[in-house]
């Protein structure tokens, strides 16, 4: 019997270099890379380009899934479905992030004719916005009505980014993102305790973020850190 295993991946992006053909896979540094895929400049073609390529990498992932095109002007929705669809999503999606990431790279190396390409699977990132929109509006009011600053979990930036859009207009309080890395995260600061303690008055602490309808009229411009939309 052979005790050799294959590594688990679990929906890893841990892609090799050699495909099950004994080809090299290929890679977005090679010469030909962009004219096989229809990426040159002024090439138009991007829709068709991220599909064939997120369905390259699912496909070493060794992932059951289908992958559906729609095209919205300047945005291209990868919808993904199917047995593995899971693993595809990983935890808080961040998998489903990371593909993003990746696939817009790729497919943007040139600046003109920019799409932005989102992966997505059913209505998850609608789900997944609202169901965070609901707990900072419920955090927020937690934070107002005691006057103490409500610490959320640890969040990507994405996720970030929709707690602070969330509350820009909510009444009597401000939020800031503070910590590094992956251990960054949203606080709530009640305006009543921004009054009372000097160190949270006045403007943003380096490495920090903050929105506050308070302070800035609901202004929903975005000024916290910038999407990962590439």
């Amino acid at each position: 019997m052979d005790d050799k295993k294959k590594p688990e991946t679990d929906g890893a992006l841990i892609l090799d270099d050699v495909a099950e053909d004994g080809q090299r896979a290929p890679h977005p540094d090679d010469d030909d890379f962009d004219d096989e895929h229809g990426l040159g400049a002024g090439e138009d073609g991007k829709a068709e380009a991220s599909l064939e390529l997120l369905g390259e990498i699912v496909t070493r992932m060794g992932l059951d899934v289908d992958i559906n095109i729609r095209e919205d002007g300047e945005e291209v929705v990868l919808d993904i479905q199917g047995e593995d669809i899971g693993r595809v999503i990983g935890k808080k999606g961040q998998t489903l992030d990371a593909l993003q990431f990746i696939i817009n790279k790729i497919i943007n190396r040139f600046p003109e004719g920019r799409r932005h390409i989102v992966i997505d699977s059913g209505d998850y990132r609608e789900r997944r916005e609202q169901g965070l929109a609901s707990m900072a509006r419920r955090e927020a009011k937690r934070a107002v009505q005691h006057g103490r600053i409500v610490t959320l979990e640890p969040m990507t930036p994405r996720d970030r980014r929709v707690v602070h859009l969330s509350l820009a207009k909510f009444p009597g309080i401000s939020t800031r993102s503070d910590g590094e890395g992956n251990e960054r995260r949203v606080r709530i600061i009640p305006a009543r305790r921004r009054e009372r303690g000097g160190s949270e008055r006045g403007g943003n602490e380096r490495g920090s973020e903050e929105r506050g309808s308070d302070e800035r009229g609901g202004d929903d411009r975005e000024t916290v850190e910038q999407n990962e939309r590439d």
